[in-house]
């Protein structure tokens, strides 16, 4: 890799990790004042056609298959409209730092779907070390947030963002393991379209209409979801993780939640204290060391398979 272009995969990967921990708050800004599913499906459907157009303007690429069109539209299902949806649904009723918070979950629930589905991919003792530690760090987290539970919507909202953070697990498991080699962007592109058409039914069913406001903070919040959280940063995601090492790239999902909770408290004052703090670190400790020691089985495995 030349230097230059190790510099631009740098910077491509401090945006992914500054700009998706941003879009909790605007996403939180954005539901707050207009029905959650059809603000995230207009994100969605206008987001997935303006990377597209921007794709085939600078590289015309080939048109997709019907089977790459299928298993994108699956992937935008489990991703945006699931995964995304549904968090952005559930911050009517959490703040957008505690939404993070679990959403940082994430790569555990991947590991775990991976046990699940793979009968010799059980877990070692690092990794169950790993989801003791979060799993403690979430606990202390609403260990602060006890009287909470006394309202029903907000114990619904913790709910469904557990929800949406397997969705969205699932999605990448999915991709992972499913989808055939495609353009990164094409793929991004696909699925943040099938994803807001996907939404759009979403928000018949369980939208509240009346809700329906234009006011210059949500239209500020769409623009910049659209902009920058949907095209700029699944661009930036793409470049990084083609040119960085996956454990380099996998850094973003510890540094998001502490940005989300920082911008919550200055900006929209949610609550944020020391033990808050101190929980946040020990879950992102959980995850690293879950992560860790997967990383270090497969590569023992690798080592042994080799002799």
């Amino acid at each position: 890799m030349n230097p230059k272009s190790n510099l631009l995969a740098y910077l491509a990967l401090g945006a992914v990790c500054i700009i998706w921990g941003t879009t909790y708050l605007a996403l939180r800004v954005g539901v707050t004042q207009f029905p959650p599913f059809l603000f995230s499906g207009i994100r969605f459907l206008l987001a997935g056609p303006i990377l597209l157009g921007l794709l085939y303007f600078i590289r015309k690429p080939a048109m997709p298959s019907r089977k790459i069109i299928a298993q994108q539209a699956v992937s935008g299902l489990l991703l945006c409209t699931f995964g995304v949806g549904i968090v952005g649904w559930s911050e009517m009723f959490v703040s957008s730092g505690l939404a993070a918070i679990i959403c940082s979950v994430m790569p555990i629930w991947v590991m775990l779907i991976n046990f699940a589905i793979s009968s010799d991919d059980q877990p070692a003792l690092p990794v169950v070390l790993g989801l003791v530690i979060g799993l403690a760090g979430i606990v202390l987290i609403f260990g602060e947030h006890v009287s909470d539970f006394s309202d029903p919507n907000y114990t619904l909202g913790i709910f469904t963002t557990f929800l949406g953070n397997i969705c969205w697990a699932f999605g990448t498991v999915w991709v992972k393991k499913k989808t055939e080699a495609t353009d990164p962007f094409l793929a991004a592109g696909l699925q943040m379209l099938f994803g807001g058409l996907f939404l759009l039914p979403m928000s018949l069913l369980f939208d509240d209409y009346s809700t329906i406001t234009t006011s210059g903070d949500m239209l500020f919040a769409l623009g910049y979801l659209i902009l920058f959280g949907s095209v700029a940063a699944y661009a930036s995601y793409s470049y990084a993780i083609k040119k960085l090492p996956m454990t380099l790239v996998s850094l973003y999902a510890y540094i998001n939640p502490i940005v989300a909770v920082v911008l919550g408290a200055l900006l929209l004052s949610e609550r944020l204290n020391l033990r808050i703090g101190i929980g946040i670190l020990i879950t992102l400790a959980g995850i690293y060391v879950v992560n860790r020691g997967y990383q270090i089985r497969t590569f023992l495995r690798t080592q042994f398979s080799k002799e």
